[in-house]
C-alpha cells in the first residue's frame, strides 16, 4: 500500500471533517502515509485535526495527522496535495450569487459570472501554490476539488508544468435525477458522460443493456402532468427526451435561464446564505466530535455528510496503489480524446488511473444538439483560465463577454467591475485596473 505525504489545503473547511473520515475510511491503502492539514484559521485546523486524530486511533489505522497554518512548510517534500478551499468563504459565495441578479444574470457558484469571479479567486490562491511547489516539492501532483475545476485545471496545465487532476462526482451522479424522474433502478443503468466539468451529457446511455432512451420516453409520456413530480426533475427529464441524452443537473441554467432567474430573484436567501446560517450548526457538532474519545460525525449535521471528497482519495489511491480503476476526471483533451474539442482544453471524461497517470478511455462525440454549448462553455474556460493567471480587467470582461449567460458587452462591463470591487480583497491588482 501508499505511503505518501499528503498535504490538504483547505483542512479547516467545513467539509474537511468528513474528508478525512473518508481517507481514514480508506486508510490500509494508504498505510504509513502522513497526512498535514492547512488552513487560514488555526481554530477551526485544530478541530479538524482532533477529530481525525481520534478517528485514526479508534480504526487502528498507521496515518499520522498533523496541522499547521504555515502553507510552504507543509508541503516541503510532499508527494500530493488535496486543494479544496474557497477563498471568501460562503460570503464571497453570496457576493456571488446576489449581485448578478441585479443585472437580470443568474448568479450561481461555478456557473456564469459568479463561477467566474469564483475562478478569478481560486486560481490567484494557486498561483502561490505553484510558487511553493517549485520550491519546495516539485515533483508533488495536485488532486483538486476547488471550484470551479475545469477553469483552475485550465489555468494550470496551460501555464505551469505541475500535473493536477481535478474530480467531480457529477458523471456519477447527474443520471440519477433523470432515473429517478423516469422511475427506474439507478443500479441498472450504464451512463457515461462527457463534456466540461458541471456541464457534460450522456454518449452512452443503456439500461439493462438495452437503449435508455425509449424508457425516458415512455415516463415523460406518463409524469409530464404528474403533480407529485418535482420542477427540476421534471425539467431534466423533458430536457433528456427533448434533445436525446442524458443531461447534467447544471443545464437548467442554459436550458430553463428565465424559469431559473425569476425564481432566484423570488427567493428570500441565497443557497449561500442558506449555508451560512447553517455553518454554527456544522461547527457546533464538529466541535462536540472533538471532545470525545470516538467521533462519530452525523450525515445530517455534517457540511456534505461523512465520506467527502471521495472520489479524489478514489483517484490518489488509484494513481499511488497502481490498480487501473475507472473514474472521471478533468484534464486536458490530449490526442483528441473528446472529439469536438481543442487538444489543450480541459475536459471532463472517464478514464483509468495507474501509477503512470490518468489515460482517458475511448469517447464519442457529443449529440450534435447539445455540443455547440458545451463548446461555447469550454471556450469560455479557457479565457477565464487565461484571465485568471496573467490577464487584465480587459481580458476578464472579455471572457465575462463570453459566457452565454452573459447577455450584452454592457452588461459583463457593467457586472465584471461590480463584483471585482466586491472581491476586491482576493484578486489582484492586474484584474483591478
Amino acid at each position: 500500500m501508499a505511503a505518501i505525504k499528503l498535504v490538504y489545503i483547505g483542512g479547516g473547511s467545513s467539509r474537511a471533517a468528513g474528508t478525512m473520515a473518508s481517507f481514514l475510511w480508506h486508510g490500509k491503502e494508504f498505510a504509513g502515509s502522513h497526512v498535514v492539514l492547512v488552513d487560514v484559521d488555526p481554530a477551526r485546523l485544530a478541530v479538524v485535526e482532533t477529530i481525525a486524530r481520534r478517528i485514526a486511533q479508534v480504526q487502528g489505522v498507521d496515518i499520522t495527522i498533523s496541522a499547521t497554518t504555515d502553507r510552504r512548510a507543509a508541503l516541503t517534500d510532499c508527494d500530493a496535495v488535496l486543494t479544496s478551499f474557497r477563498p471568501g468563504d460562503f460570503a464571497a459565495r453570496a457576493l456571488d450569487e446576489r449581485i448578478p441578479l441585479k443585472h437580470g444574470v443568474i448568479g450561481q457558484e461555478t456557473q456564469g459570472p459568479g463561477g467566474f469571479l469564483m475562478s478569478l479567486r481560486s486560481i490567484h490562491v494557486f498561483e502561490g501554490i505553484i510558487e511553493d511547489l517549485r520550491a519546495v516539492a516539485p515533483n508533488a501532483v495536485i488532486f483538486n476539488y476547488t471550484n470551479p475545476v475545469n477553469i483552475v485545471s485550465q489555468a494550470i496545465t496551460r501555464f505551469t508544468d505541475i500535473p493536477i487532476y481535478s474530480m467531480c462526482e457529477g458523471p456519477i451522479t447527474f443520471p440519477h435525477t433523470v432515473l429517478r424522474a423516469a422511475g427506474l433502478d439507478i443500479d441498472k443503468a450504464e451512463v457515461t458522460m462527457a463534456g466540461v466539468n458541471h456541464n457534460v451529457w450522456s454518449f452512452e446511455h443503456r439500461y439493462d443493456g438495452q437503449d435508455l432512451l425509449p424508457l425516458l420516453d415512455d415516463a415523460w409520456a406518463a409524469r409530464k402532468d404528474d403533480p407529485t413530480l418535482d420542477t427540476h426533475s421534471k425539467r431534466m427529464l423533458r430536457l433528456a427526451v427533448t434533445v436525446r441524452s442524458v443531461p447534467s443537473d447544471y443545464f437548467q441554467y442554459y436550458y430553463y435561464t428565465e424559469e431559473v432567474f425569476r425564481e432566484a430573484q423570488a427567493a428570500r436567501t441565497t443557497r449561500a446564505e442558506d449555508l451560512l446560517a447553517a455553518l454554527p450548526g456544522y461547527w457546533q457538532h464538529y466541535d462536540e466530535q472533538a471532545a470525545t474519545a470516538s467521533p462519530n460525525l452525523d450525515p445530517a449535521r455534517s457540511r456534505g455528510g461523512i465520506h467527502e471528497l471521495e472520489l479524489a482519495i478514489d483517484v490518489m489511491s488509484a494513481y499511488y496503489n497502481n490498480t487501473g480503476a475507472r473514474l472521471p476526471v478533468n484534464l486536458p483533451n490530449t490526442g483528441v480524446a473528446l472529439p469536438g474539442f481543442d487538444e489543450d482544453v480541459v475536459v471532463e471524461m472517464w478514464c483509468t488511473v495507474d501509477r503512470a497517470g490518468v489515460h482517458p478511455l475511448p469517447q464519442q462525440p457529443l449529440p450534435h444538439a447539445v455540443r455547440g454549448l458545451v463548446q461555447q462553455l469550454a471556450e469560455f474556460q479557457y479565457l477565464a483560465a487565461e484571465a485568471a493567471w496573467h490577464g487584465t480587467r480587459a481580458d476578464a470582461v472579455r471572457a465575462m463577454t463570453a459566457n452565454p449567460l452573459v447577455p450584452t458587452l454592457a452588461v459583463a462591463e457593467e457586472l465584471y467591475d461590480e463584483m471585482a470591487y466586491a472581491h476586491r480583497a482576493y484578486l489582484p491588482e492586474r484584474l483591478l485596473r
